[in-house]
């Protein structure tokens, strides 16, 4: 879709339905898989959706980082990229945030007026991951970091790596599964799609990459109120817009224990990935998150 704003390499990406007039709603998709997700096919897109309900949404492109980029982490793409296209609006926006899009989501709302915030699957008490798959993944920060620092980026496959080993038997099931499907059916299609999608995706800057590792995950900044960025503690309670959150509760990339644990918590039965694009999306979240928009005090 147009850009509509943009900062850096950053874009964002306008999905509002033509003519829509009411308040903007910005997407933010990960930092670590591609943002297409939220528009994987034109039955399962969950921006084109939100349009089609008269939202205005618009999705945060992060773009492809190069190496020059290696000292910008999780705050500085908060501070130079999500606050700046923020104020691009007369009208606060409402900000949504899927995975770790909804963690800098929440930070950002603390930081910014906004007219809401909405969390989809988003940690935030990295904590709740568990003691055995931390140390998993800080073993795999510990041998790829050496390669990392020198790039200067982060690559997919580490991150990728990080993934399969938080389950690694559903990984091996999932493509059991797809060997026994018919290679034309949709189901096939569809599993592909999100194959490209999940493997796909540009590498993180050094800095950015070190921070998700060794601040978030490692010392839990989020859960233990030490985030902070320009003196600002990013917490829940420090919010003052609505917000609310979704949380899966068979979510293997994003454990339940993870989350914020907003007062307005909605639990749903669909995966991490299964929550945006499967069969069950738009009764347990797109039709619940679009009546959440809906219900906010109109524009000013």
């Amino acid at each position: 879709m147009p850009a509509r704003f943009r900062k850096g390499k950053a874009r964002l990406r306008d999905y509002g339905a033509k003519g829509a007039t009411g308040r903007a709603v910005i997407v933010i998709p990960s930092l670590i898989n591609p943002p297409h997700i939220l528009d994987l096919r034109p039955e399962s897109s969950l921006l084109r959706w939100l349009a089609s309900q008269g939202h205005r949404p618009f999705m945060l492109d992060w773009g492809t980082p190069e190496p020059k980029a290696r000292n910008m982490d999780v705050d500085a793409h908060i501070r130079r990229i999500v606050l700046p296209l923020i104020a691009k609006f007369a009208v606060p926006p409402v900000l949504v945030g899927y995975c770790l899009g909804g963690t800098m989501a929440l930070a950002a709302a603390c930081l910014a007026e906004v007219a809401g915030v909405a969390l989809i699957a988003s940690p935030w008490h990295f904590t709740g991951y568990g003691a055995a798959a931390r140390a998993e993944i800080a073993a795999l920060w510990a041998s790829a970091r050496p390669a990392c620092d020198t790039l200067g980026l982060v690559p997919m496959e580490v991150l990728q790596a990080g993934f399969w080993r938080l389950d690694p038997a559903r990984t091996i099931a999932k493509y059991e599964a797809f060997a026994a499907l018919e290679p034309d059916s949709d189901a096939a299609r569809t599993f592909i799609a999100l194959e490209d999608w999940a493997n796909g995706g540009a590498p993180l800057p050094f800095a950015t990459g070190a921070q998700i590792f060794e601040d978030l995950i490692a010392a839990d900044t989020p859960g233990t109120g030490a985030w902070r960025i320009d003196g600002v503690t990013l917490a829940p309670s420090a919010l003052s817009c609505p917000a609310i959150e979704f949380v899966s509760l068979n979510d293997r990339i994003v454990p339940a224990a993870s989350a914020a644990d907003l007062p307005d918590r909605r639990d749903l039965g669909a995966g991490h990935v299964g929550m945006i694009v499967g069969r069950g999306a738009r009764a347990q979240l797109w039709e619940p998150l679009s009546d959440w928009l809906k219900a906010l005090s109109p524009p000013r």
